[in-house]
């Protein structure tokens, strides 16, 4: 039941924003930083590495929505996270892995 309410305050969330969006006068808006709870790092390191390195999310440079549209996808794939973990590690790789962040080379 939590699951169905988050997903729909997503949805409506989005919605509003597109219309708002489509309002605003501004030619390249700027990207919207998502705050990551503390331990996002440690609680992704656990759970994604398992199938994943660091590559994947250092290369993939996707926004907070975006990356939280990709850990339900893995959610389809097996992955068992609540939805507290998944805006905790969105908001952490939308921070640190985003488009707006430089790349490292490594």
């Amino acid at each position: 039941m939590k699951a169905l309410l988050f997903i729909s305050s997503v949805l409506m969330s989005l919605s509003f924003g597109v219309c708002t969006h489509s309002m605003a006068q501004t030619a390249t808006p700027e990207p919207v930083a998502v705050a990551s709870a503390p331990g996002a790092r440690e609680l992704l390191q656990s759970k994604c590495s398992q199938c994943h390195n660091d590559a994947m999310w250092r290369d993939q440079r996707q926004d907070a929505k975006a990356w939280e549209a990709t850990l339900y996808r893995m959610m389809g794939r097996g992955a068992v996270w609540s939805a507290d973990d998944i805006v905790s590690m969105a908001g952490f790789l939308g921070n640190e892995f985003g488009p707006q962040v430089p790349k490292i080379k490594r």
